[in-house]
């Protein structure tokens, strides 16, 4: 898939949405200089090649899963990415990152009791072949979360499934 080149107008149009993805596109158009039609065009065009989407945020205590918790794993520097792409498959995981330093893979979710974090944790990720060591942390407190850089929501595990 060829890489989506964005221009000057792409990016001014994802600078609107972002402060407010509800704005009207005649608005947009106006503020641009540009016509309705163009807003229209763009905005589907970004949608299509996965740069943008539009979603309601919610807060974690509007969530299923309301505490948030950060896997840790060290896995063989050969099968780090091929690890990443299993633990993504896990229903629990929302965020799959890989890193640099004493871990190389860190891995998001939301969870409701202890049970269903030390099942994914332990009995899921640390069995996987390649996986040398886990270690997880719980927030206790949420001190500042920008919900525009780290979305965490749950995943659609639903539509997998059928």
């Amino acid at each position: 898939m060829a890489q989506t080149q964005l221009d000057e107008l792409d990016r001014q149009l994802i600078q609107v949405l972002a402060r407010d993805a509800r704005v009207s596109n005649r608005k947009i158009a106006g503020e641009l200089g540009v016509t309705e039609g163009t807003v229209r065009g763009r905005i589907k065009r970004l949608q299509q090649d996965g740069l943008i989407a539009f979603t309601a945020i919610s807060s974690f205590e509007m969530a299923e899963r309301s505490r948030l918790a950060f896997i840790s794993a060290r896995v063989d520097v050969g099968k780090v990415r091929e690890i990443a792409e299993e633990i993504g498959q896990l229903s629990l995981i929302n965020a799959v990152l890989i890193t640099m330093g004493e871990f190389n893979i860190l891995a998001m979710c939301l969870f409701h009791d202890l049970d269903e974090l030390v099942t994914t944790a332990s009995d899921q990720i640390l069995a996987m072949p390649g996986v040398h060591h886990v270690e997880t942390s719980i927030a206790a407190r949420t001190v500042k979360y920008n919900a525009r850089m780290a979305k965490i929501t749950r995943r659609q595990i639903e539509a997998a499934s059928d």
